[in-house]
């Protein structure tokens, strides 16, 4: 970020009385001066003035390490004199339109954390909501398995098709597979899901979330699960 300093003289004073240190006979002249400060997005002034000495006839500053105890008390004098300076402090244009472009994005950002991203959770939650919903009707892309004895693999018939929702009563679903299963995973439109069997397998659901559903029968020995929704 630029920054520049630049001097402004406030009232300047004939030093002919004090000797130069510099060039002996070269008239002086006491400078007083504030210092401001530019920057992008301001401006800045110090109500503090400064003192300098400058030889009249080449413009020269006159180094304060040269300077002599009279143009000291000199310097002080004449600071003691002048009016008191005000301070200034102006936001530039620049930084007119940082500050309301910085306004803006925290008025944004406090109104998607307060109501924006609630609002935009709960609609997720709704739409999550509605997609862990099984109705009457539905049909499915899963996979069932039938066990021979509860807990063990062993024996475990497995098949992967379409499953047609057929009743729902309360946590109970009668879930129709499709007369067409196959051994293996495949797309759902690569499956027959027009066709269904007339008896439905009864179940209940062990686990319905937005994207996997799981049913078990009251017996434990068969498992449904649904991959994919057909729209």
């Amino acid at each position: 970020m630029w920054i520049t300093i630049t001097d402004l003289s406030v009232k300047q004073v004939a030093a002919d009385q004090l000797s130069n240190p510099k060039n002996p006979g070269n008239p002086m002249i006491l400078n007083l001066f504030q210092r401001e400060g530019r920057m992008a997005f301001w401006v800045t002034k110090n109500k503090r003035a400064y003192p300098q000495y400058i030889e009249a006839s080449t413009g020269k500053i006159i180094s304060k390490r040269k300077w002599t105890e009279e143009m000291s008390a000199f310097a002080q004098q004449e600071l003691a004199q002048l009016p008191p300076q005000k301070t200034v402090f102006r936001i530039t244009v620049f930084g007119w339109i940082f500050l309301l472009g910085a306004l803006a994005l925290l008025g944004y950002l406090v109104y998607d954390g307060l109501v924006a991203s609630p609002q935009r959770s709960e609609q997720f939650e709704q739409r999550q909501a509605e997609k862990a919903k099984v109705s009457e009707g539905d049909i499915y892309l899963g996979r069932i398995e039938v066990y021979k004895e509860k807990g063990t693999p062993l024996g475990m018939k497995g098949e992967f098709g379409c499953f047609k929702v057929v009743k729902v009563e309360g946590d109970t679903y009668h879930l129709a597979k499709s007369t067409e299963m196959n051994k293996t995973a495949k797309p759902l439109e690569q499956m027959n899901s027009s066709d269904f069997e007339q008896q439905a397998i009864v179940v209940q659901a062990k686990e319905l979330s937005a994207y996997y559903k799981t049913f078990v029968s009251e017996d434990g020995l068969t498992e449904i699960s649904f991959q994919e929704k057909k729209e």
